[in-house]
């Protein structure tokens, strides 16, 4: 190869390194530097969204608080258990009920009432026994049924 189909060749291999190298090396340093983010999401971390913070702050200060984030996706919070009970992010929660909300049967409705007027008209030692079936009447009386819109699946 000589002549003018190296200087082709070397003219392409230029642009290429001058404009495709920048982008893929930024795509990747990037994508690189979210992985905490995507971990902690999977993981349904609590304390997620402060991965998430230090993820960004990371890009902004050349990847040194990156292992940190990654560390800290990776761990497990039991401090924040004991504060706060739960070690999972909210979100998880939030999708669970959704996914598992009952659609509760007439009959299922019918047993709560009966078990209500029951335990109305004796003398309710357990009044928490009471509270908790009334809760829950009012729990399946909110939730949505398939007649009013909603497909089962």
């Amino acid at each position: 190869m000589t002549g003018p189909m190296v200087d082709t060749a070397a003219d392409y291999l230029a642009i290429f390194a001058i404009i495709v190298v920048p982008i893929a090396g930024i795509y990747v340093f990037w994508k690189l530097h979210i992985l905490p983010e995507k971990i902690a999401e999977k993981r349904h971390h609590p304390q997620k969204d402060a991965i998430r913070t230090l993820c960004i702050l990371s890009l902004f200060f050349g990847g040194l608080l990156w292992p940190i984030a990654w560390l800290w996706a990776y761990t497990k919070p039991t401090l924040y258990k004991l504060a706060y009970g739960t070690d999972k992010h909210e979100d998880y929660y939030k999708a669970m009920r959704e996914t598992s909300a009952p659609n509760p049967s007439t009959e299922d409705l019918a047993r709560l009432r009966i078990s209500i007027a029951q335990l109305s008209e004796k003398i309710v030692t357990d009044a928490a026994n009471l509270e908790t079936l009334r809760k829950e009447l009012t729990r399946l009386e909110s939730a949505p049924t398939p007649a009013q819109g909603q497909e089962t699946t």
